[in-house]
C-alpha cells in the first residue's frame, strides 16, 4: 500500500494568499469547493468539456476540474466570488441578469469567468469574439444569444450607468 506524500501549496485566491497542504491528486475544483468553501465554481462533467468549473489562473480561463492544486503553487486564481463586492454585483453579472442570460444558473459562473477574461483582454469584443470565447462552455437552458447581448452591454458600459 502506498501513500501519497502531501504537498504544501501557496496560492493567491481572489486576492488572498492561501497556504494549504493538499494531496497530489486534489484538483483546484475540489480544493475551492471542499476545502475553502468557495462553492460558486460548479462541478459539471469533470472532463474539461462543459466549462462549468472555469476559473481564471493568472488571468486566463482554465477548467479547474482538470488542474491539480499542487500545480498552482505561486500562482493566482480568481473565482466567480471575486466578481462582486459584498452584495453589489459586478457589471457583467448585472448584464447577465438584465439580459436574461441566467436561467438555472449552473453554468453561469463558468461563463462569467470566461467572459471576464475576454473583456479584460479585449474591452470591445465583436459578437464573433464572444462566440469564440464561450466555445468551451456549455449551456443547456438559455441558448447563447442572451449571453452575447449581455457581454455587448457590459462592454458598452450600460451596466455602470
Amino acid at each position: 500500500m502506498t501513500t501519497d506524500a502531501l504537498v504544501d501549496v501557496s496560492v493567491v485566491i481572489n486576492g488572498t494568499l492561501r497556504r494549504m497542504t493538499v494531496h497530489p491528486g486534489d484538483t483546484v475544483l475540489q480544493t475551492l469547493r471542499d476545502d475553502l468553501g468557495l462553492t460558486g465554481t460548479k462541478e459539471g462533467c469533470v472532463e474539461g468539456e462543459c466549462g462549468a468549473c472555469t476559473v481564471l489562473l493568472d488571468d486566463e480561463p482554465v477548467d479547474s476540474c482538470l488542474l491539480a492544486t499542487a500545480a498552482v503553487d505561486g500562482r493566482r486564481i480568481r473565482t466567480v466570488e471575486s466578481l462582486s463586492t459584498g452584495d453589489e454585483l459586478g457589471p457583467l453579472q448585472k448584464a447577465f441578469l438584465d439580459h436574461g442570460a441566467v436561467q438555472c444558473g449552473f453554468c453561469t459562473p463558468g461563463f462569467l469567468m470566461t467572459l471576464t477574461a475576454l473583456l479584460e483582454h479585449n474591452p470591445t469584443p465583436s459578437r464573433s469574439d464572444i462566440r469564440e470565447a464561450i466555445s468551451g462552455n456549455i449551456c443547456r437552458c438559455t441558448g447563447y444569444s442572451q449571453m452575447i447581448e449581455a457581454v455587448v452591454a457590459a462592454a458598452d458600459g450600460e451596466e455602470e450607468r
